[in-house]
């Protein structure tokens, strides 16, 4: 078997993170703000990139129809419903246009190259499709701990602004629609300081750009572009003094006395006649 990709491996151990003390408190705020985003999204198809199963039930509640992960492996268990397919978030093997909405948790801050996974994003994503991110803030004391553990779960992972991604996304065509910022307590504290304190209420509403995670609902927008039919008729011209130049619509008097002549051999007829030429009718993809 080959090894598996770095991006794949940080995968992996974040969602084993999940499971551990300080992890389960941060999932059950991110399950809890999910089920919230949800809210408003139909369709018939819904990928999550990563996070395994621990929003499963977040994610059931949801009022589209199938869902589908995309693990960066598969593994044994763990996802209990839908489809899955292990692939790369840079490159989605699924139809342009084909999703109603796409999860991302925490999958900006372990990507190879977050930009091109949200450029995949918006492909495979149909106009007026929903995007909801996980991440964590690189402007929370949460960002701190990666100074004095560089190289444990979740500290290496590539932390990012809110800001940063709403501009990425800005550039991709989509609006962002709703902002939430979860877990205002400091990480060094232990799984105790993240559930149940005052730090939660206190930090919404005093300090809520300091969160230590983001999250954000995105809708893509399509700009489209309605046709013109071009307009053989010209403008009527004015006489002097403003007066319009008659017509000959209604009237069987030619617009001038003299006859008109054609040149001797010369034959008009079938110069407005004549068939259409087929018209191509496309090629039709399949995915």
């Amino acid at each position: 078997m080959k090894p598996c990709p770095r991006g794949a491996e940080l995968v992996t151990q974040f969602e084993a993170w999940y499971g551990s003390g300080l992890g389960r408190e941060v999932a059950a705020q991110e399950a809890a703000c999910l089920a919230e985003m949800l809210e408003g999204v139909f369709g018939h198809y819904l990928l999550q990139v990563g996070g395994h199963d621990v929003f499963r039930e977040a994610m059931a509640t949801s009022h589209v129809r199938h869902a589908v992960a995309l693990p960066p492996r598969l593994q044994p268990g763990g996802w209990g419903w839908g489809m899955r397919i292990a692939a790369s978030p840079e490159a989605m093997p699924i139809a342009s246009d084909s999703l109603d909405a796409v999860f991302l948790p925490h999958t900006l801050d372990f990507a190879g190259d977050p930009r091109q996974v949200l450029r995949e994003t918006e492909r495979v994503l149909i106009p007026e499709g929903r995007l909801l991110i996980f991440g964590f803030n690189a402007l929370s004391p949460w960002a701190l701990v990666r100074l004095a553990r560089p190289g444990r779960m979740p500290w290496c992972g590539g932390f990012l602004t809110r800001y940063r991604v709403a501009d990425w996304l800005s550039l991709l065509g989509f609006d962002v629609e709703m902002q939430r910022m979860l877990v205002f307590q400091a990480p060094w504290g232990g799984s105790r300081w993240c559930s149940g304190s005052m730090f939660a209420s206190l930090g919404s509403r005093y300090w809520p750009a300091l969160g230590g995670i983001y999250a954000l609902r995105a809708v893509k927008r399509v700009s489209t572009l309605t046709p013109l039919r071009p307009s053989w008729k010209t403008r009527r011209k004015l006489l002097p003094g403003g007066a319009v130049e008659p017509t000959a619509r209604g009237t069987s008097r030619p617009l001038s006395n003299r006859p008109m002549l054609l040149p001797a051999g010369e034959r008009i007829a079938g110069a407005l006649g004549g068939q259409r030429p087929p018209v191509d009718g496309g090629t039709e993809c399949h995915a």
